[in-house]
């Protein structure tokens, strides 16, 4: 079988890491999956070594892609021009559409079919599952969460300290994970940086990622205005293969993960973390209570509460004992809801509904 999954944006981020994950293990069953691009923000790195993959925005090439391939299948992930595409190249094989993006008002416009029929609509979380019913009533929707591969996503004891980010001894890692723009709300972080810096000295923040974000101008003036670069260390380019080490550097340093997001579909960094035993603290929003269990493998804070986050980062790293029954409760959670074997056999299964029994 042969897929391709269409989406307008190579981003370093949840959606990409969880088709480059899915698209390893689909390999092992003969899946080939490949993927269509029209911009790419920095995520290339992530993906080339696994599948090929397809950058153009000309209409024409995307259209002869299309028709020259055969495709089995073909998701398209929040694309509403796709499904022009599709018409023109006369693609007669069923269709899945992915609904990520978490704002049900940028959602709905990659709703819009364009009198194409998909067979079903995949979302990653129950949340966004509720919020795309919203939107639409007439297409089955199937929750298949983000599955991630925990033999690589694990605690590493045995590691050097010899490339970056460098640990410091005695120095308490908060690492935030993600793009630098306005919905993972990196103002709130600046803030939660301040009121830490003002009350200990024995964490560092690492900032991991945003090189090609919108933002990056804006959040640098800020980081530096506030005096914040000695407390934030930046690293905007981080290998996605050199992640397991990251993590595990913050799991050694007796840190979290924090995220300060203004909303997730899902939010593959969490499981990421937590496959390496790191607790998480995020705010109590859409999909993150479904991962992020309150008090066993992490805290949820109000939104947009600096002052509540501090304090869930606070009884993390200032509580060794209950630091280590997080951090094997993070890894548990994920081993039993989140292990790609489990989530990528459910696609597997709907894959081979949709080819067998589509529309043609």
């Amino acid at each position: 079988m042969k897929i391709l999954v269409i989406w307008r944006l190579l981003t370093v981020g949840g959606v990409n890491a969880g088709w480059r994950n899915r698209a390893v293990y689909f390999k092992n069953y003969g899946i080939d999956t490949e993927f269509l691009y029209t911009k790419d923000l920095g995520g290339i790195h992530m993906m080339k070594d696994v599948s090929k993959v397809y950058l153009t925005k000309d209409k024409n090439e995307i259209i002869h892609i299309i028709r020259m391939n055969h495709f089995d299948a073909i998701i398209v992930v929040d694309t509403a021009e796709a499904y022009k595409w599709l018409q023109e190249a006369n693609y007669n094989g069923p269709i899945i559409t992915e609904a990520r993006t978490p704002e049900i008002i940028k959602l709905a416009p990659h709703l819009d079919f364009q009198h194409t029929n998909p067979e079903v609509i995949v979302v990653p979380s129950h949340h966004q599952k509720r919020v795309t019913s919203i939107l639409l009533d007439n297409v089955p929707i199937q929750v298949i969460y983000n599955g991630i591969n925990a033999s690589f996503f694990k605690p590493l004891h045995d590691f050097s300290n010899d490339i970056a980010p460098f640990l410091q001894k005695n120095k308490k890692i908060i690492g935030w994970i993600g793009r630098v723009d306005k919905r993972k709300n990196w103002k709130l972080l600046l803030k939660i940086a301040q009121i830490m810096k003002d009350t200990r000295d024995d964490v560092e923040f690492w900032v991991i990622g945003g090189a090609k974000s919108v933002q990056k101008e804006k959040f640098t003036v800020e980081w530096q205005a506030q005096k914040l670069t000695d407390l934030i260390k930046w690293f905007p380019v981080i290998p996605y293969q050199q992640m397991p080490l990251v993590y595990s550097k913050i799991r050694k340093s007796g840190g979290c993960t924090l995220a300060t997001t203004k909303g997730e579909s899902f939010g593959n960094t969490f499981i990421e973390a937590m496959a390496c035993g790191v607790p998480i603290v995020a705010p109590n929003i859409s999909s993150i209570p479904e991962i992020v269990d309150h008090k066993k493998n992490g805290y949820l804070f109000k939104e947009n509460h600096e002052k509540d986050a501090v304090k869930a980062i606070n009884k993390i790293i200032d509580s060794n004992e209950k630091y280590s029954f997080m951090s094997n409760s993070a890894r548990d959670k994920v081993l039993s809801h989140y292990s790609i074997s489990t989530c990528a056999d459910q696609y597997i299964q709907l894959l081979h509904s949709v080819v067998k029994g589509g529309k043609s």
